[in-house]
């Protein structure tokens, strides 16, 4: 790839701008499709509200939507010396499939973060815990490094209703706020379905059943895969260039009938969210593993973060072909579900192949997510919408504002 499109070369710092702590929304509206929506489309900026989406998009056309939902991942602990140890569980360790962990009885093992981690060296935490009006002892042990494991000892009560009864759900820190019983429910998406997310698909948020129900009248067909976001979601840059940036691998569920969808619509769709649009790339790049090696396990499939920018643009297939190599793979290997995992970086120089319009919040600067919108957009074209959106009121991050771009 010639170097000035080589996205390691880029430089975070050119992907800065100022964000005033007023702008960013500390709570959601209440109405989630009142919120205001920023419309870019061919490079004229217009304002309307997100109630007005459905007549925005093509009729006849296709939506993709992330279902995950947002786990109650935060665990406290307090040792007998009183230091309070913060467990933040991150993705499964043992069982390793997500289905599987939630209904798991009396012990499982996670991958985790541990805040006040110099306070706990070894031995064990417990915290009493009530479970449907019965009393239990979480126990909690390091097995090695990040691998935490938890026991309960009962046959009767699952890793899900553990979390339920002491977990506490995990809001963006750059809302500076303790969670409270309200995000609870405005901290998911009103489709959400699929438990695993530490953090919300945010453009989703925005959705009401009416506006679902607007969209469907216009004969825009909408469908639902799942990709879980992990805490790397927020992780800052700190590298000066993109190429020492590692991405975070996030677990992708794509049924069949949304590579099915994709086909019907020539490969072409509105992606609600960042992470829908990087599990909508992703399947490109599966689709050419397939072609190169038809033979390829489920193992095989995992998207690495630098992969797009590896391959000669003269050796991809088209849309079509690589999603038919997809849908023939998942026929051939007798699975109604694609699982695997993504690790893709989305960066000016990347070529999109499936997404052609995006539903997407307003991102820190800095982030790998603005990466992502402006390689969406072209050029600086991302610096007139976050600059129209910072002098026209808009709300941003999380629980702020969305825009529909199309370029």
């Amino acid at each position: 790839m010639d170097a000035v499109l080589d996205p390691k070369n880029i430089k975070i710092a050119d992907f800065s701008y100022e964000l005033p702590d007023e702008r960013i929304a500390k709570y959601p509206l209440a109405e989630r499709d009142a919120s205001k929506l920023l419309v870019y489309n061919h490079g004229t900026i217009s304002e309307h509200h997100f109630r007005d989406l459905p007549r925005l998009l093509p009729e006849g056309s296709l939506m993709v939507m992330n279902n995950t939902r947002v786990i109650q991942a935060r665990l406290h602990f307090r040792k007998e010396t009183g230091a309070l140890i913060e467990v933040f569980c991150l993705e499964p360790a043992w069982p390793h499939d997500y289905v599987l962990m939630f209904q798991q009885p009396v012990s499982c093992t996670w991958h985790c973060l541990v805040g006040n981690s110099k306070k706990w060296k070894d031995g064990k935490l417990f915290r009493e815990i009530l479970v449907d009006g019965k009393k239990l002892t979480l126990t909690v042990e390091r097995e090695d490094g990040d691998v935490i494991h938890f026991a309960w000892g009962d046959e009767a009560v699952t890793w899900a209703q553990v979390l339920d009864a002491c977990g506490e759900l995990p809001i963006p820190p750059y809302l500076n706020r303790q969670t409270e019983a309200s995000d609870l429910q405005t901290y998911q998406t009103v489709y959400s379905k699929v438990k695993g997310s530490v953090a919300a698909p945010t453009a989703g948020l925005h959705f009401t059943p009416r506006v679902i129900e607007s969209v469907e009248s216009r004969g825009i067909e909408r469908q639902e895969l799942t990709l879980h976001v992990g805490a790397g979601t927020f992780k800052p840059v700190k590298s000066e260039r993109i190429e020492g940036h590692e991405m975070h691998s996030e677990w992708i569920y794509v049924p069949r009938r949304v590579v099915d969808s994709l086909l019907r619509h020539n490969g072409e769709c509105t992606a609600v969210g960042t992470t829908s649009v990087r599990t909508l790339e992703s399947l490109f790049y599966i689709g050419k593993k397939i072609l190169d090696n038809p033979n390829a396990a489920e193992d095989d499939l995992k998207v690495k973060q630098w992969e797009p920018y590896e391959i000669s643009s003269a050796h991809l297939p088209t849309t079509v072909e690589a999603l038919r190599a997809l849908l023939g793979w998942m026929d051939n290997n007798h699975v109604e579900a694609l699982h695997t995992s993504t690790q893709i970086i989305i960066a000016p120089g990347y070529q999109y192949h499936i997404v052609k319009r995006m539903i997407t919040n307003f991102h820190q600067p800095q982030s790998t997510l603005l990466l992502l919108v402006s390689a969406f957009v072209g050029d600086d074209r991302w610096k007139d919408i976050y600059r129209y959106a910072l002098g026209h009121d808009f709300r941003f991050l999380s629980y702020g504002d969305s825009s529909l771009l199309i370029p």
